[in-house]
C-alpha cells in the first residue's frame, strides 16, 4: 500500500483510495485499466480537496478502511448500499455512506464496448 499526500485541510481530511493497476487487472480483466494508477492519481491530486490518495493492491478497500475510519464513505451509483464494502465499520462509528449518482455516457467499461463496436 502506498499513500501519496497532497496537503492538509484545517479539522477534515479528504482521503480517497485507488485500485493498483494489479486489483484493476484481476477484478476487470487483463486490457484493464486504461488509466494507470500514476495518472489516476494525478488526477486526483489537482483536486484542491484531496489531502491523502491510497493506493490499494486488495480487492477491496475493506482494510483500509477499518484502519482509517472514515466519517463518510462515498460510492459510484453502480453500488446498491447493502453491498458496499465497509459501510457497517462506517455505519458502526456513526459515520455515513453516500452513494453518488454516475454521469450517463461515463462508465469506462461502457466507453471500451462503444470504441469495440466502432
Amino acid at each position: 500500500r502506498r499513500v501519496a499526500r497532497k496537503g492538509e485541510s484545517a479539522g477534515r481530511c479528504f482521503n480517497y483510495r485507488v485500485n493498483s493497476d494489479e486489483s484493476v487487472r484481476r477484478l476487470k480483466g487483463k486490457n484493464r485499466p486504461i488509466n494507470s494508477e500514476t495518472d489516476r492519481v494525478e488526477m486526483l491530486a489537482a483536486l484542491e480537496s484531496v489531502d491523502f490518495i491510497v493506493i490499494f493492491s486488495e480487492d477491496t478497500p475493506a482494510e483500509i478502511i477499518a484502519e482509517i475510519r472514515p466519517q463518510i464513505l462515498v460510492k459510484g451509483g453502480d453500488y446498491h448500499i447493502g453491498n458496499i464494502v465497509g459501510r457497517e465499520t462506517v455505519e458502526s462509528d456513526g459515520g455515513q455512506v453516500v452513494v453518488i449518482p454516475l454521469r450517463k455516457g461515463k462508465s469506462t467499461t461502457g466507453l471500451i464496448e462503444k470504441l469495440k463496436e466502432n
